[in-house]
């Protein structure tokens, strides 16, 4: 019996979040093996995604900056969803409008 490929819940092309401080596992020669190659909070966005056969979920090439860096689902958060929990804690009033935008 063939067990189909997870389906991914974020997209090509969505900002996201790092969730937790990203480290070498060997992939960035240019970095030693376990140095922090991308910090919590940084800012990317998905341009590939991909599966690993053997935990059956899907991998996310994320390019953070200049490096793209492979991340598991509970690594990244959508930029947008942190921005609504950060509204819903806030109050969504208290937010800031952005020049060019309309406060909600």
């Amino acid at each position: 019996m063939m067990i189909e490929p997870r389906e991914a819940r974020y997209q090509w092309g969505q900002a996201v979040v790092a969730l937790e401080d990203l480290l070498n596992d060997g992939s960035h020669p240019e970095h030693a093996p376990d140095a922090v190659i991308v910090e919590t909070g940084s800012e990317g966005r998905i341009v590939q995604i991909g599966h690993h056969e053997s935990s059956n979920q899907p991998v996310y090439m994320v390019e953070f900056g200049e490096r793209v860096v492979g991340c598991m689902e509970e690594e990244i958060m959508l930029l947008a969803e942190l921005h609504e929990m950060i509204d819903e804690a806030r109050g969504a009033s208290s937010r800031p409008a952005v020049q060019g935008s309309v406060a909600p």
